[in-house]
């Protein structure tokens, strides 16, 4: 079952009652009330300094291992929180992510890099620009992508993915539309983090990222690959919004429905909120040692056409 992924962008206050999310929305001159059933959310994005949570929801929301996001009065996420416990399997599971050696995470890197640069090189094809370079130099990605070729592909990706604006750079502080991918990767990051802990994962334990004040290194590790087709939703937005730093609540609908896009996984079409759990539970039995390689997306998307890819 896909997992709903929730903006909650007015005044409200958000309560258990019957094991259901009560939320009561203050819009001017209304009052809505609504009654959700947690077990159908995957995420929630809390967006407005005036949102009010009980403990209670809140703890029936981890125990269902429902990721909440806090946005800051920007509207742009700046936190997260996720259960700690997953199920019996998580001792088991932690042991043999912490006894991983440097060798078997440089070959998740090497696989995780590949996957990455051939979904990059997908979503310039899908535009009708060529990839061969893209394809040739993901083929050549070593162990621990020694070579640094994830650096080579994002230079060559970001000066032509967006056709519109030759001069891009991809900045997270810089011009349009980088601020409407920095909330696409916070969602990508969200989703991934959740379904991470749901394999009884440590997600702060990274097998490439290692930066001590990083909680999440391992989803920032495992988002890679997914990263473009957060990118095919930029590219759609371009075609029917114009490009401005601020994020709207237009832009907002269009980026949360980033968890229900389709991408082929297993040769399956699978909507990727559906996939990212294929990958993180393949992610474990890696470091256990069942299988060598992790199950990452690839990306098939129609002829460009003016409307979402899903």
């Amino acid at each position: 079952m896909i997992k709903r992924t929730l903006h909650f962008g007015n005044p409200a206050y958000l309560s258990l009652s019957n094991s259901q999310l009560i939320v009561k929305i203050n819009e001017p001159n209304n009052e809505r009330r609504l009654s959700l059933v947690i077990e159908d959310i995957g995420v929630i994005l809390l967006d407005h300094q005036q949102i009010s949570i009980t403990h209670g929801a809140m703890a029936a929301l981890l125990e269902n291992n429902v990721a909440l996001i806090t946005c800051n009065a920007n509207h742009m996420p700046v936190g997260m929180m996720l259960p700690l416990d997953g199920h019996s399997l998580q001792n088991e599971r932690f042991r043999a992510q912490l006894a991983a050696s440097e060798p078997l995470k440089k070959q998740i890197w090497q696989q995780t890099i590949q996957a990455k640069i051939r979904n990059q090189a997908a979503v310039l094809e899908w535009q009708n620009i060529k990839a061969t370079t893209m394809n040739v130099w993901a083929n050549d990605v070593k162990s621990g992508d020694s070579e640094y070729h994830e650096g080579r592909a994002a230079a060559w990706y970001w000066r032509r993915v967006f056709t519109d604006i030759p001069s891009f750079i991809r900045d997270r502080t810089g011009d349009a539309p980088n601020q409407w991918l920095n909330y696409g990767y916070a969602i990508l990051r969200a989703v991934i983090a959740r379904n991470l802990v749901g394999s009884e994962l440590l997600a702060t334990l990274g097998v490439h990222h290692a930066n001590k004040y990083n909680a999440y290194c391992l989803a920032d590790d495992i988002m890679e690959p997914y990263r473009p087709v957060s990118d095919i939703m930029i590219i759609q937005m371009m075609t029917k919004h114009d490009l401005v730093s601020d994020i709207t609540v237009e832009h907002k609908k269009d980026l949360l429905q980033i968890p229900a896009m389709d991408v082929f996984i297993n040769g399956e079409r699978s909507p990727l909120l559906v996939a990212v759990q294929s990958t993180t539970a393949s992610l474990a039995k890696v470091f256990e040692g069942k299988i060598r390689k992790v199950v990452y997306p690839t990306l098939s998307f129609p002829k460009k056409e003016n409307r979402l890819p899903f």
